[in-house]
Formats: C-alpha cells, sequence, structure tokens
C-alpha cells in the first residue's frame, strides 16, 4: 500500500452503471474528494470563498485495474508526485483492502483571478506547499 494521506470511501449506488461497476468518470470524483480532504487535514479549503486564487485542473488520467461495486468500502491514498513553481501534480491510488483498482494523477495550476475574470498562473505559495506536504508525508496519514 502506498505512503501518503489516506482517504476513506464507500460506493454510492447513483456512481454505478447497468452492471453494478462503478462508472469511470467516478475515479475522477473519488481522486477530487481526495484532494480536497487532503486540503482539510491540512487545516485549508482549496476553494475559500473570496480568495484571490483558484486551482484548476491542467490534466487528469486513471488506469483501471479492477473493478469496484456498490457499497464496497476503499481508500484513495494522495501523494504529491511533483512540484514545479506553480503546479502540484498529486499521484492518486485507488484500493479495496490490499487489492489495487487503479491509479492517477491529476496536475492543478496556481492562479489568481483577476478582475476581468481572467486567470493567470501564479507562484505556489510556499505555505500551501509545506501544509500539504507535512500532511502527506506524515507517517500516521
Amino acid at each position: 500500500m502506498p505512503h501518503g494521506f489516506r482517504y476513506r470511501r464507500r460506493v454510492q449506488f447513483a456512481e454505478t452503471d447497468m452492471a453494478g461497476i462503478v462508472h469511470f468518470s467516478s475515479m475522477f470524483k473519488y481522486m477530487e474528494e481526495a484532494e480536497h480532504a487532503l486540503w482539510r487535514a491540512a487545516g485549508m479549503t482549496i476553494a475559500r470563498a473570496g480568495a484571490p486564487i483558484a486551482w484548476p485542473r491542467l490534466a487528469a488520467a486513471f488506469e483501471f485495474q479492477r473493478p469496484l461495486f456498490f457499497e464496497d468500502e476503499f481508500d484513495v491514498t494522495v501523494e504529491i508526485s511533483a512540484i514545479t513553481s506553480r503546479t502540484i501534480q498529486y499521484a492518486f491510488t485507488i484500493a479495496r483492502d490490499e487489492t489495487t483498482i487503479g491509479t492517477g494523477t491529476m496536475t492543478t495550476a496556481c492562479v489568481k483571478k483577476g478582475d476581468d475574470a481572467v486567470m493567470k498562473a501564479v507562484e505556489l505559495p510556499a505555505d500551501i506547499v509545506a501544509r500539504l506536504s507535512g500532511v502527506v508525508d506524515r507517517k500516521d496519514a
């Protein structure tokens, strides 16, 4: 099982297809939920009302290994796999017990929202990176 921040969840009926298997699009929802849980664990929110910065997604990918089914309990583990001056790339592992369901990545940019509604990439705030890294690197996460 990978080291990192762990988010626990259960599959809801509305997330499954006609075969009772979790729909592929739900994996991206699970990754984003885990990212937001990581931010909360670091004492922050990713979308504070009135905040001058935002975090749009630049890329997202997921590779399936096994299916998830209605009522399955699973974990989403989040790691920070890369940081540039303006982006954070997360790596995710979704697992049911010891079985890996799949792995994914998501890259998000730090942008400043202008008065004209135009977003411009800006430097990552050092305190945000430090707080997120502190949660991901904890042994008890």
